[in-house]
């Protein structure tokens, strides 16, 4: 039974052109790039210029960028960085309700020290109201954090509306991009954000390397604090191989041209799933402002994870979890308000520049066999 990988929103493959621009800082080039000498000058230099593409492909300057080891640390770095920097008697942060963890997390943690979180409710298909925004932010509000694109369902939120609210009130904005990065444009003066969070995994370079992108002026307290690196924004001897790694993902994801066939791929399956299921499948989502990549879909009456199960190789991701018997719904659907018997048989089916046609077809045959009923 062939194998197809169909998850690339929870982690991608790491690209041959990453592993090739990483290989050279395997044996070679192994100084610590603070330290100033022979040794130490290859690191620093594969540092900069890794800093210079990621920079390049969100359109700020290079020390603008933070690496970090994530998206989670960069995230943390944004949220508690912010919140350290400046009085926290009465500091109020505004996110939303289907955030990843790695926001509501945080959230949570600030809770218990003194901040006020407002969590944002989403429409059906996910979205944020930024005149919801406009009602929820305060003269304390600190940060407005909200992601570019939802990794469950893909929905886009409407971030340069968001973000020009929080801007006329004079709050920071920062945007979780790690599903966006690679697949829609995420220029950060385009979206108008001042802090923006990059998970390397999840556009083809390896776990342990992301950025934050900090807009000249925004203060932030270190959330490790040691010798200074990073423009004193997070210490630790700097990694020249991963740092290369991001470097060169982002020089790949700059060009966004491929995309279009991932699209293109991804709406031949949903029109495959409806000619075959017609009523019996569902779009979760908003229909038009999604990842090109992202198709999430439910098949009422169905627990996704047991139609996963049966789907022999295809590796995806359901919506739904069984604790004890019970099936519980995501935060991200429960707050989109799915119902819990559409929501229970939802799965994630998300593309990657390597998908094929033939892989989709395959899918779509196990599904068949795997829910209609043998004559």
């Amino acid at each position: 039974m062939s194998r197809i990988y169909l998850d690339h929103n929870a982690s991608t493959p790491i690209d041959p052109k990453v592993a090739a621009a990483m290989r050279p800082y395997l044996e070679e080039a192994f100084g610590n790039p603070s330290s100033g000498h022979w040794a130490s000058l290859p690191a620093k230099d594969a540092l900069e210029r890794a800093r210079g593409k990621v920079a390049a492909m969100l359109g700020c300057r290079s020390d603008e960028i933070v690496f970090t080891s994530g998206g989670s640390e960069a995230n943390n770095l944004a949220l508690k960085g912010t919140f350290f920097a400046g009085p926290r008697d009465g500091a109020h942060i505004v996110t939303t309700a289907v955030e990843h963890p790695a926001i509501l997390s945080p959230c949570r943690f600030l809770e218990r020290l003194g901040a006020a979180v407002t969590y944002l409710p989403v429409d059906g298909t996910g979205r944020v109201d930024p005149d919801d925004l406009r009602r929820a932010i305060s003269s304390r509000t600190i940060l407005v954090s909200v992601m570019h694109a939802n990794n469950e369902v893909g929905t886009i939120q409407p971030i340069e509306a968001l973000a020009q609210v929080a801007r006329e009130r004079g709050v920071p904005f920062h945007t979780d991009a790690a599903q966006s990065v690679g697949k829609i444009p995420a220029k950060v003066d385009d979206l108008g954000v001042d802090l923006l969070s990059v998970a390397g995994h999840k556009l083809y370079a390896p776990k342990g390397i992301g950025a934050l992108y900090v807009r000249r002026g925004v203060a932030l307290e270190p959330l490790i604090h040691g010798a200074g690196h990073e423009g004193g924004r997070r210490a630790g001897t700097e990694s020249a191989l991963l740092a290369a790694a991001l470097g060169e993902a982002c020089a790949l994801a700059a060009d966004l041209s491929a995309m279009d066939g991932v699209r293109r791929l991804r709406d031949s399956f949903w029109g495959g799933l409806r000619e075959r299921f017609g009523s019996r499948v569902v779009l979760n989502g908003d229909p038009e402002h999604r990842l090109p990549n992202t198709l999430n879909v439910a098949f009422p009456g169905v627990v996704g994870s047991e139609l996963l199960g049966k789907l022999d190789g295809i590796a995806a991701s359901t919506g739904s979890a069984c604790h004890a018997g019970r099936i519980e719904l995501s935060p991200v659907l429960a707050a989109m308000g799915i119902a819990p018997e559409i929501g229970m048989g939802a799965i994630r089916f998300s593309l990657g520049r390597r998908t094929t046609a033939a892989e989709i077809g395959t899918v779509l045959e196990r599904l068949t066999a795997a829910l209609v009923p043998a004559s």
